[in-house]
Formats: C-alpha cells, sequence, structure tokens
C-alpha cells in the first residue's frame, strides 16, 4: 500500500542564506502516529507546512496520499486535516457555529454533534469562542480539523502551553484516532507526549533527520536503560575514564556535573563512587532516571530540545 507521506531530498530554503530544511527523507506508513521531534527552529515546522501543502519545496519530491500537491490539491484538501500551532476564530461564535461553518468546507464528513463530543465540548457548545479557556480553545481547533473525518491528520505541538488536563483530553482524542486507524503526524517537543502517542518517531535538528524509530528502540540504541546524573566539580574525571567502568557504556558532561548511561546501574554506581573517591571528587547530589528521548537527543546532539 502506497504510505500516507513520502518525501525525498526535502529542501526548503529562505533567502539569502537560511537553510530551514536539508534534503531530509521521511516515509510514514497509512495508520501510523508519527512523531516529528526536536527543538524550536530544527524544521519541523516547516516540514509540515510543505507536507500539508502550504509551503512549496525549494527542491525534492512529496507526495501525500499519494497525490502530489501541485496537481491534486482540491483532493487532498478534502482527505487532509490540519491544526497549527496557534489557531484564532471569530470571537463573536459559538463552539456549534464554528464546527458547523468548518463542517460546510467539506462534501461529506462528521456530523457537528459527534465533532463536538469527540473532542469533550458538549457543555461549552453554545458558548462564544472569546469565553473559551485556552484548552477548549486547542480542543476546538482540533475539532475543526477533525469534521472532514480526514484520513491524515497533521497537529503541530497542538498541547503547547495547555494545563496537564487538557493536555491529556487532546491525547485521548489522537489514541482515538489512532486506534481507529487513522493516520496521524504529531510535532512536538514534548517527550512524555511522543513516547505515550506515536508509533514511530523521528528526531529533527538542522533540517535533518537524525535518528528514526520507535520510542523504545532510539532510546535502547541511543541512550541505553538508565541514566546516573552526578552534580560535582567534574575537574579530574575523564570521560574516557568513566566509560571504562564496570557497567557503564557512555558518559558524558551535563550541567553543573556529569552523566552516565548504563544498563546495570547496581554495577556502574559503585563502581562510579569508588572512582570518584579515588580522585578526590564529592559528588553533591546524585540521581537515577529512565532513559528517555530527551536523553538521545542529548546524545545525539549535545543539546536539550528546548535549548
Amino acid at each position: 500500500m502506497e504510505p500516507a507521506i513520502r518525501c525525498r531530498g526535502l529542501v526548503k530554503r529562505y533567502a539569502p542564506d537560511v537553510l530551514a530544511v536539508d534534503g531530509l527523507d521521511l516515509e510514514i506508513a497509512r495508520g501510523e502516529c508519527f512523531g516529528l521531534l526536536g527543538p524550536n527552529g530544527a524544521g519541523k515546522t516547516t516540514t509540515v507546512e510543505i507536507l500539508e501543502g502550504l509551503l512549496q519545496p525549494t527542491a525534492g519530491q512529496v507526495t501525500v496520499l499519494g497525490l502530489d500537491w501541485r496537481r491534486h490539491a482540491a483532493a487532498l484538501r478534502e482527505r487532509i486535516g490540519i491544526t497549527l500551532q496557534e489557531t484564532h476564530l471569530p470571537d463573536k461564535l459559538t463552539v456549534e457555529e464554528i464546527v458547523r461553518l468548518f463542517r460546510a468546507f467539506y462534501r461529506s464528513g462528521r456530523a457537528v454533534e459527534e465533532v463536538v463530543g469527540l473532542v469533550g465540548l458538549e457543555e461549552k457548545r453554545g458558548a462564544w469562542y472569546e469565553k473559551l479557556s485556552g484548552g477548549q480553545k486547542q480542543r476546538l481547533a482540533v475539532g475543526c480539523a477533525l469534521v472532514g473525518d480526514p484520513e491524515l491528520l497533521f497537529l503541530d505541538e497542538p498541547t503547547t502551553g495547555l494545563d496537564p488536563q487538557s493536555r491529556r483530553r487532546l491525547w485521548d482524542v489522537v489514541l482515538d484516532l489512532r486506534r481507529a486507524g487513522r493516520t496521524v503526524l504529531l510535532t512536538t517537543h514534548y517527550m512524555d507526549e511522543a513516547e505515550r502517542l506515536c508509533d514511530r518517531v523521528a528526531i529533527v535538528d538542522r533540517g535533518r533527520v537524525i535518528a528514526l524509530g520507535t520510542p523504545r528502540e532510539l532510546v535502547a540504541r541511543v541512550a541505553g536503560e538508565e541514566i546516573v546524573e552526578v552534580q560535582a566539580e567534574a575537574d579530574g574525571v575523564a570521560r574516557e575514564d568513566l566509560e571504562a567502568l564496570p557497567g557503564v557504556s557512555q558518559a558524558r558532561a551535563s550541567p553543573g556535573g556529569f552523566a552516565i548511561h548504563t544498563g546495570s546501574a547496581h554495577v556502574a554506581i559503585p563502581a562510579l563512587l569508588a572512582h570518584l573517591d579515588r580522585r578526590g571528587v564529592r559528588p553533591t547530589s546524585l540521581s537515577t532516571h529512565r532513559a528517555t528521548l530527551e536523553d538521545v537527543f542529548v546524545v545525539l546532539t549535545g543539546r536539550h530540545l528546548r535549548d
């Protein structure tokens, strides 16, 4: 079956010398919830806007649902849904009126009542847009994207700035779509969101995909099982010496100290403490956590996702 999205050698250049997307290759299967991860400025939104037909690429090939935006734009708009990073809707229209307006753009789709229920706004159906909370406005934007019953849904950082409860409500919407076999492309810089929702993720940095796989595969392949972070003066502690300790797979600098990656914390921590004692280094704190996609990004780029 033709993939939902395929792009080859995607390039977007802004004059005079800004290269936002640099030869990006991507293939997303139908029925997959796929995450694009990376810090601000990594090229995520530019890539998504090209895939949505909102921007023209400088170079490269793009097909969406087997079609080309240059020849099949009208047909594609009937089959996709889009939620942008920021959505502004008319203040004096009610939730129901806004959903009904967007439903009128499609020849077929979901009933207005169904969409309002899907995004949990039944009690606000008669409320003006300006009276909604930030989380309710964002759920309404997702509802507008769902009203055409899309085969492919684009969600560009849909939960940025939302409170935890609103984030969870939107997660439930995405999980329901995933169970229904719809394709979702999600951009985010929340690692817990990607790990919970996405079948596969691509980590993007400086306009290129630098890692691709399931969240579990990437963590196991790049970061190991656990991270031990030590706050201490790192003078006299060499990375190669740390990586030679039993149970340690990688070592790296971290703010205020260093971190080691290990699959055997019960072996690595005693060896680490003994090594620091021999060097006369006294740690001020030591903590451990399960490796995450954030750790994968730090290992690959030396930066944090929010840098």
